[in-house]
Parts: C-alpha cells; structure tokens; sequence
C-alpha cells in the first residue's frame, strides 16, 4: 500500500473517530464543562461571588439551571479536584484559602455556559483526545525538526549549481526573473481566488470559536507579536541576518533563505574545485534531508489520524466541507495560471500554439502527474523539449535542471492558497501586509522546495509561521495533499519547461512542435515511434 493511500485512511479513520467518538460526539453524553482562561466560576448562579479555588479546566456537569431570563445562558454547576500543582500555584497567587487544603479536596460552583469560554464535551471524547494527541504533536515537531536544513542545503545547492554565475550571466538572469515572476503571479492568484471564494469561512461561526478556544493562548501571543511588529522596512532588512548561526538557531526562515542565496552566489564565484567541496557534502546532506523526510512521513497516517482525531472531534463535520471547496480552489488556481499566465508567454513570448505545446510536453506532464516529483521527470521533461519543441540542449541542461530545482509555481500557489485557508479556519484577518508576506515567503520557500512528493507541506510549515498561523491546521488538508500534490507538480513542470522555450527563442533558436507524422516517421524523436518500437521488441 502507497504512503499517501496510508495518509488518507489515516485521514478517515481521523475523522470517522472525530465525528463517532470525539468531545463533541452525537453518541456520547456531554456531562463534561471544559473552561479556557476567559471563563469565571462563581459560587452561586448569581454572577456576583467568583469562586477563589476554580482553575480553567475540565469539570464535570452535576447539575444544570437556566438563566434569570429567556435569552440569558444556562448556569451549570460543576465539580472538580484540585491537584498538587494547582494548590501550589494558588497559593503563589495568594489565596489565603488554599493554604488549608490537601491535594484531592472536591469543590463546586457555578458558571455561565458561554461559548468559546465553557464549552460543553463528552469526557470518554476528551480522555481519548488528550491520550492520542501526542502522536500529532509528535509529528509536527518531526516536520518543524527537518524544515531550516532541507530549505538552506536545498537552496545552496541548487544556486551554487548554477556554475560560473558570471558566464551565465544573461540567460542566467532571465530565467531567475521569470521565475520569480511566475511565482509571485500564481501566489497572487492562488491568494486572491480564497480571499474571494473564503472557504475557511464555510466552518460555522461555533465551530471556528471553538478552534480560537481550542488555541487561545497561541492566539493571544500572537496579537501581542504582532502590536510589535516592525516597520516594512525594518522588516526587508532585517532579511538581511547579523548572525547567520543565530538565524539558524531561532528558526528566522527569510534571514535562512537569504544567507543560503548569498552563499551559493558566493561558491559561484570561486574556484570550481576548492567550491566543488561544500556542494558535495551540501548535496549529500540535502539528500539525507531528503530522505529523513521519506522516514517521517511513515508517521504520517497516525499523526494525520490524531491530529483530525482531535479537529474533527472538536469543531464538527463543517470542516469537511470547507475541505472539498478548499481543494476545488486549489485546482482552479493551478487551472488560472496554467491557461493565463504560460498561456500568454508561450503564444506570445515563444510563439507557440499552448494547446500543441502541452500537447508536446504530454509525456512529461503524465509522469509528473503520477509520480509528484519534479525531479524524478526531469530525464523526460529534457526530452520533451528537445525532441518535441526543438529546444537545444544547451538550453534544458541549463534551465530544466534549475527549475526542477527552484522553480515550484503549483507548489507556490497551492501554499498561498493553504496559509489563507487556514487562517480563515482559525478566525485570522490577513490584511494586505500579511497576504503580502505569505506572497514574499512563499515565493522564497518555493525556491528551497526539493523536488520530491510531500516537500511542499515541509515548506508550507515556514509559510504557516511567519504570519502567525497555528501549524495544527496543517492537519485539515495533508490527507488530500496527495492529490493535489499530482496536479501541482504537473503545473510545475509546466512552468519549467515554458521557462525553457521562452529561454530558447530569446536566444534566437528556431522552435518547431513535433507533429504527430513526423514523430512516427523518425523513431529517434519523441515518445510514439519510440514507443512502437518497443512494443515491436526494440530496445
């Protein structure tokens, strides 16, 4: 069985546990009062006298009375233990009553039932959640552990692989700018089409207050961060890192990004043999990196499952269906910019019918398609282009291979259009500011993105981070990522190869589409000759 059909199992099995038997489980009895930090125990159904020794936590329902009037909320009397620990830290707050109890003393009191502050669960629902959530935090902090190595050596490599940076120098400019164009284009459209379509906003207004309830203290460290966010400019240069070490050691992925394209720029410009070392080994880590991926996604279906266990269990079936629009956004925006965007540069840039052009790079697109690798293509991509387009090889070896490399537009759109999902989920107004920085660091961690399935949810963790959005939404869309994974690296590819024949006609080539007579004519180019001879017993 393929990892990904492990991942969506995983994935159901998440939600069918969520839905069945989750805090909010129909088939469980909610006798359960979980408290955040905003919520106020009193000791009679006044709301005049709060109760000195209740802690926010989980209490269990002993009796219920509605409120002084129709429209106010139920009053619930609930019972809890108080434990060592919160004995001691009452008594650090002084509370001069805490001072004469023993661990275990019962109490009761009284509180509002007001969402998001007192939510009402099923405790059979919680005690599950809360013995099974650490495999999903297990998880994440696996992904978090391999980001800042496989985006810095990944990055390194791929820029120092560039050679001389000054012989390459004009096609070499060209194609970095392309690329840096095409991506930022498909982020703006893949940021725009959730900014209009908002299907985070699909989850009820309870079902989203219990997601802010769920992660109120991350919320509120964020809303204090971001009183003291700096200025843009501070901002652009503080790209710029004083410390490259300690940029590594704090996790600031733009000053990681920019110290790796500054020293791969760097080992360009030095002696080929003293700068062959340092890729080597940076390619040889990059490809441990690689591979540690591969290890930690084994521990994806139970991770996914208990990540959605605990979603799912805890907001509702409603984040299904902002699911499926989510994932039909995705598509839409890989369709915008696959049509719109190379479609404009390959019938007016290179000159070329864009139907007949993915028609030529079909092979190409199929086995990206099905393998979501972009690297693992590129033997055929290179062969499409020459065989099919007319491209010379000076051209693909050169541009092919950079972009399989840093050129990840699908990739881009697909985590322009996540990070705004899921700050839709979790109730999180991006302004242009903050859709500007998910377009700047998506753009770079697109550069860093290795060309193997799944890399991109590795990358998108970075994008997630840097405005402030909770990294336990990243289990609401892993279980389709497989999917989407295959449309996107087909995209990719895509741009990679209108890059390539954009290149080749600037550079004065003759481009022409192998026509379906010629490709059977000359077995020696393009894939049906080739093809038929094989099936005939050839090579």
């Amino acid at each position: 069985m393929q990892l990904y059909t492990k991942i969506l199992l995983g994935m159901g099995v998440g939600v069918i546990l969520g839905i069945f038997a989750g805090p909010n489980s129909f088939l469980l009895p909610h006798t359960a009062a979980v408290l955040n930090a905003d919520a106020v125990v009193f000791v009679a159904p006044d709301g005049q006298d709060p109760h000195t020794l209740a802690t926010p936590r989980q209490m269990r329902i002993i009796g219920e009375q509605p409120g002084a009037r129709s429209e106010d909320p139920p009053w619930l009397q609930v019972e809890w233990t108080l434990n060592a620990a919160e004995l001691l830290k009452l008594n650090d707050d002084g509370v001069e009553e805490a001072a004469t109890l023993e661990a275990g003393s019962r109490h009761t009191g009284w509180v509002a039932e007001t969402r998001p502050e007192v939510k009402r669960h099923s405790p059979v629902g919680i005690t599950l959640v809360r013995s099974t959530e650490w495999v999903g935090k297990l998880f994440l902090a696996l992904i978090k552990m391999v980001v800042i190595p496989l985006v810095f050596f990944s990055l390194l490599v791929g820029v120092a692989s560039l050679g001389d940076f000054r012989k390459l120098g004009r096609i070499g400019l060209r194609t970095i700018l392309f690329f840096s164009g095409t991506t930022a284009m498909a982020l703006i459209i893949g940021v725009g089409l959730t900014s209009i379509v908002r299907p985070g906003h699909l989850l009820t207004d309870e079902a989203r207050a219990d997601l802010l309830a769920s992660y109120s203290s991350e919320a509120k460290d964020k809303v204090s961060a971001a009183a003291e966010a700096p200025t843009m400019m501070d901002q652009l240069i503080g790209i710029v890192p004083a410390n490259p070490v300690e940029a590594l050691a704090s996790g600031n992925m733009l000053q990681i990004i920019f110290f790796a394209l500054m020293l791969g720029i760097a080992l360009t410009y030095m002696d080929s043999q003293r700068a062959r070392l340092v890729v080597d080994v940076s390619e040889r880590i990059n490809e441990a990196m690689v591979m540690l991926v591969h290890l930690i996604m084994k521990l994806a279906p139970y991770g996914v499952a208990a990540l959605l266990f605990k979603v799912v269990g805890s907001t509702g079936p409603s984040v299904l269906m902002a699911l499926g629009v989510y994932g039909l956004v995705v598509l839409a925006g890989l369709a915008t910019h696959l049509c719109l965007t190379y479609g404009l540069v390959i019938r007016l840039g290179a000159r070329l019918p864009f139907w007949g052009f993915l028609r030529a790079m079909r092979p190409a697109m199929l086995l990206g398609f099905s393998t979501s690798s972009s690297s693992a293509t590129l033997p055929v991509t290179m062969e499409c282009a020459e065989d099919n387009v007319g491209v010379s090889r000076q051209v693909t070896s050169f541009v092919l291979p950079l972009g399989a490399t840093v050129n990840m537009d699908g990739t881009a759109l697909y985590q322009g259009v996540a990070a705004v999902f899921i700050a839709q989920i979790y109730g999180h107004d991006l302004g242009l500011v903050a859709q500007a920085t998910i377009v700047l660091s998506a753009t770079l961690a697109s550069v860093g993105a290795a060309g193997v399935p799944g890399a991109g949810m590795i990358t998108l963790a970075m994008v997630l981070t840097a405005v402030g959005i909770p990294l336990e939404g990243l289990a609401l869309i892993l279980g389709i990522d497989r999917l989407l994974d295959m449309f996107r690296t087909s995209t990719n590819i895509v741009g990679d190869s209108t890059a390539t024949v954009l290149m080749a006609r600037l550079e004065g080539e003759q481009l022409h589409l192998l026509t379906p007579a010629e490709d059977r004519a000359d077995p020696e180019r393009g894939f049906s000759g080739r093809l038929d001879r094989d099936d005939d017993g050839g090579e």
